[in-house]
């Protein structure tokens, strides 16, 4: 069976995206810099940059071996609404997924078909009814739990995420959408399998017990 899994980028902190992020306005709140500063890591991954199509170059390593391999391993998405709108107005016209995303929204709406691969289903029944549809597209690959904070959280109140990667950056948000709030008890129980130092970030991958 398909792996469930988040992968996300984290403040030292503990949020997940700035006080006041709105895409179009980034001098707002001062949310650009902050989010700049957060993905910083990522922007400079050789495996990053060619998938973005931002040129060559780029760091190779551990670090750029484990998001190769992430989106490798991926074989559908699941996000929220809120993170859909702002990737809607940002993200290339070939959306960086490369697979089904179910996005999870009160709103009826026909699937978008992006090139390369990339269709965002627009999904009302809830996250349960997402991730029987992603296990069912992503043909044994893994299923990424994309964000945002509160999708995510729905899924680990599940009992269903296999594994949490985060990279941890050294920044401060100071407000914001937090990551480990609202967590049902008894909340799950994970372990450490791999730490990976990085100079903008520590990469941290947990895995259920």
């Amino acid at each position: 069976m398909s792996t469930v899994l988040v992968n996300i980028g984290l403040s030292l902190d503990g949020y997940m995206a700035p006080d006041g992020m709105t895409m179009g306005k980034p001098e707002y709140k001062n949310w650009g810099a902050k989010w700049g500063a957060l993905m910083a890591w990522i922007i400079n991954q050789q495996c990053f940059r060619e998938m973005l199509k931002f040129g060559s170059g780029g760091e190779t390593g551990p670090v750029n071996d484990m998001v190769r391999h992430t989106f490798e391993r991926t074989g559908a998405n699941i996000m929220g609404k809120r993170m859909f709108d702002q990737g809607e107005v940002s993200w290339p016209e070939e959306a960086p997924f490369h697979t089904p995303v179910y996005v999870l929204t009160h709103e009826k709406r026909d699937p978008w078909v992006r090139p390369a691969g990339t269709t965002f289903y627009f999904i009302n029944e809830g996250p349960e009814h997402a991730l029987t549809l992603a296990r069912g597209a992503a043909g044994g690959r893994d299923i990424r739990i994309s964000g945002g904070a509160d999708v995510i959280q729905q899924y680990l109140n599940l009992g269903v995420v296999d594994e949490l990667e985060i990279a941890l950056a050294p920044v401060f948000f100071g407000g914001g959408r937090r990551l480990f709030e609202h967590l049902s008890e008894p909340a799950p129980a994970f372990r450490i399998d791999q730490i990976i130092d990085g100079p903008a970030a520590t990469h941290l991958r947990y895995v259920r017990q």
